[in-house]
């Protein structure tokens, strides 16, 4: 009973020293002094900049740019606002695509003692997506920049200059980074940026990325940030990831800097609840906090961090951020070795039990609680009946806290089951049938899933060797920690900068597995320490845990921070008679499960997490067939009204160039729309193809291709990758454009043809469409719905 109640403790503390590390900073009030930084004056502007949908192009976003204008010049800051018109190039599917836009950047300078010094750049991008209030992504951060240029005016003028970047057109391409650092000479002058982001409505703030080579701007964010939960394996994960952000154009210039963002609360991202009343002040004031910090420590510095190799960096349990050369990660694992092999030589001199045989069996716990742990995470995930895509995960970023309980509870109860079973020997089928029925589940509710299946049958298998006789506890842990030097070993040769993950609790592990000489100390003067050392483990790695639930749905990925946490909670999980054990880990598993039958069976909209459509009128001009689509991967109740309300019966429809998956329609009447106007024009060898959008349209999509070869292609006088290929398609987007976008190029051969199959979306639905029903409350517009689009295909000669 005493283990049971020093494992409850520890879980509590843990989880409290969790909770209260994600809480973040108070919010400082609009009074606070000018020299601090301040979330209640940072949330006036924006209360103004996310008053409404304000995407590239819109009226609703020039007004956002006037009064950002206001107040850069209010500041000091002298402001330009900088029209530009690029674009980028993709790859995907076999599929060339340009896409761009025209965007507006706003553009001033705080001016430093040496203007001949590298200046500081503070970065953030004003506009939101379609639907989208944009409170969090990126009015927070666009206010926060504002907030830290008087907290400069205030603290006195700095040393270089400051230069304050607010991007037109990110949420559409990352366009007014491109077109500032592309075109801007002021760029030329840049040696280091700050960019504020977030992917939500709440959170801790992370610094999740440096410039390349970036050890000595490590070095600098440790030394002053005010406690933060950035870490390096945040870093790492993002590196390989597909996502970016405005930061991504400096760095791939070579400039060094910070990129700062929260991600919780993700069901706001891009979402119409994106409102200034659902945006955390904790948040604001925490990104406003670490960036003030960095701000100065570089804008009133003789000198800017320079490159250098990458460092490990993460915080200390109390928030104190630490930062090491990577190859400093073997001492770790060299001390963890040095201490789990005193815990044993101590052991055996005070004649503990200790077999080979029993730590061999605690080896293989391990593995069974990774490989055991990710086949029930991943079975989870399946059994909630949530697809997996940007639309789909809604479901559960809607019951986001509810779904985190249940990863948590399963994986726990594996930890449990695990050490109940080794104590208590014999439990080869409990072990291995919970394996085994996971594997199945996934293929019941994921369809055929080889992986699950093999991760089911290899845990069973692992359970059949592990769990047959009894294990001692200290021999077991030994064998637990074991796989944890191993993995330490294999993290600090594969990804140094991530192997802080395993090393630091397994450090700790050993130590108290020292302390406690693997378990076996019954005084409380070595209980309590014990209890504590768990329960600051639990509570620093939740860090872990809640960001990789958070920013991955990719669950199967906790199955690791179950592992770890197993090495600071084994010596109380690992009863003396496995009976009590095993009930408490069923009881958990069965909590885990119940919990989860909740998330599969409750549907968790409401007017605080409406369920997202994106409804569009769609009018094939060519066809002249009209439809009413619904682009969300499931069909509401309402969905199917709205679809129905002219008689036509739902189907799956091919609604290329403006979708590129199947979405749901119905046949509507085919309304008389503008169509966009494409004129194809010779002269001096060349062709011209001028595309105006039809008035009020937002988006302009072409998918061309050529009869012939064609050379020299540009868009609006630039050198431009499409028609690469005689006879195959390629495709141009542009946004935020009134004005004819020209396509040019040289075709080889006097006579030829370009077929054009377009696309033009404009924001609301049409006067002579029957209405749409209204909406209940839990269902919201998202992105582009509620808006008409035209297609068509056109064929034009030279």
């Amino acid at each position: 009973m005493e283990r049971t109640i020093a494992l409850v403790a520890c879980l509590i503390l843990g989880a409290a020293i969790g909770w209260f590390g994600e809480r973040g900073p108070r919010p400082a009030p609009a009074n606070a002094p000018a020299s601090a930084f301040s979330a209640g004056r940072a949330l006036a502007d924006i209360e103004i900049i996310a008053r409404k949908p304000h995407p590239t192009g819109s009226a609703a976003n020039f007004a956002v740019r006037e009064h950002l204008v206001a107040r850069m010049e209010a500041l000091g800051l002298t402001p330009q606002v900088k029209v530009a018109r690029p674009f980028a190039t993709r790859e995907r599917g076999g599929k060339t695509h340009v896409y761009g836009a025209r965007i507006e950047n706003l553009v001033g300078m705080l001016p430093g003692r040496d203007p001949s010094a590298p200046a500081l750049a503070l970065m953030a991008h004003y506009d939101s997506v379609p639907l989208s209030p944009g409170a969090g992504d990126d009015a927070a951060g666009v206010a926060a920049i504002l907030e830290i240029i008087g907290v400069l005016r205030a603290r006195g003028q700095p040393e270089r200059d400051v230069i304050v970047i607010l991007t037109d057109g990110e949420e559409l391409g990352l366009f007014g980074a491109r077109a500032f650092f592309a075109e801007g000479p002021l760029a030329q002058r840049i040696g280091f940026v700050i960019n504020l982001e977030a992917r939500g409505s709440a959170g801790r703030v992370n610094m999740f990325q440096t410039g390349a080579n970036g050890g000595p701007t490590v070095d600098l964010f440790a030394r002053v940030t005010p406690g933060s939960p950035s870490n390096s394996l945040a870093a790492f994960a993002y590196e390989q990831m597909p996502n970016d952000t405005d930061f991504t154009i400096p760095r791939e210039m070579g400039l060094a800097g910070l990129n700062y963002a929260f991600a919780g609360r993700q069901f706001d991202y891009h979402s119409p609840t994106a409102t200034v009343a659902t945006l955390s002040r904790r948040s604001l004031q925490d990104l406003g906090d670490q960036a003030l910090a960095a701000t100065v420590a570089t804008a009133y510095s003789d000198t800017l961090p320079g490159t250098g190799p990458d460092k490990v960096y993460a915080p200390l349990p109390g928030g104190k951020t630490v930062a090491y050369e990577a190859p400093l990660g073997w001492i770790l694992i060299a001390l963890s070795a040095l201490l789990l092999g005193l815990a044993v030589l101590r052991a055996r001199r005070a004649r503990i039990e200790f077999r080979l045989l029993d730590a061999g069996q605690g080896a293989l716990a391990g593995v069974y609680v990774l490989v055991a742990t990710t086949v029930v995470l991943r079975f989870a995930r399946q059994a909630t009946g949530v697809g997996y895509g940007y639309l789909e995960q809604r479901e559960l970023l809607a019951q986001a806290a509810r779904f985190e309980a249940v990863v948590i509870l399963l994986a726990l109860g594996v930890v449990l089951l695990a050490a109940a079973a080794l104590a208590k020997g014999g439990m080869r089928l409990t072990t291995g049938l919970l394996a085994l029925a996971a594997g199945l589940g996934c293929q019941v509710f994921g369809g055929w899933d080889l992986p699950g299946a093999l991760l089911g049958l290899a845990a069973g298998l692992v359970a059949l060797a592990a769990f047959g006789r009894p294990a001692q506890r200290g021999a077991s842990w030994t064998g637990l920690l074991a796989t944890g030097l191993a993995g330490a070993v294999a993290l600090q040769i594969l990804a140094p900068t991530a192997a802080f993950l395993v090393s630091w609790p397994l450090l700790l592990a050993c130590f108290g597995a020292a302390l406690s000489t693997l378990g076996a100390a019954r005084p409380l003067a070595l209980r309590l320490p014990m209890i504590l050392i768990g329960a600051v483990g639990l509570g620093w790695l939740s860090f872990a845990i809640h960001a990789l639930f958070v920013n991955l749905d990719m669950v199967e990925l906790l199955a690791l921070t179950a592992w770890l946490a197993a090495f600071l909670l084994w010596p109380f999980a690992h009863p003396r008679m496995g009976g009590a054990g095993r009930i408490t880990a069923l009881l958990v598993l069965g909590a885990g499960l119940a919990l989860l039958a909740l998330v599969r069976l409750d549907p968790p909209w409401s007017e605080r997490y409406p369920r997202a459509t994106i409804v569009q009128y769609l009018v094939d001009q060519g066809e002249d067939r009209a439809y009413r689509l619904e682009a969300a991967p499931e069909l509401s109740d309402w969905s199917r009204r709205a679809l129905r309300a002219d008689g036509g019966e739902i189907r799956s429809l091919e609604a290329t160039p403006v979708w590129r998956r199947p979405v749901h329609a119905a046949t509507a009447p085919a309304l008389a729309l503008p169509s966009p106007q494409l004129e194809l024009d010779g002269g001096a060898g060349r062709q011209v193809l001028s595309a105006t959008p039809p008035p009020g349209a937002t988006t302009l999509i072409l998918e061309l291709r050529s009869s012939g070869p064609v050379s020299d292609v540009r868009v609006n006088g630039r050198p431009a990758g499409l028609l690469a290929t005689p006879g195959q398609w390629s495709q141009l987007r542009w946004n935020a454009e009134a004005q004819p976008v020209q396509l040019s190029f040289q075709p080889v051969d006097d006579a030829g043809q370009l077929e054009v199959r377009y696309g033009a979306v404009t924001p609301g639905w049409p006067a002579g469409a029957t209405p749409l029903p209204p909406r209940p409350r839990d269902v919201m517009a998202f992105d582009t719905s509620d808006s008409t689009v035209v297609t068509g295909t056109k064929l034009l000669s030279w």
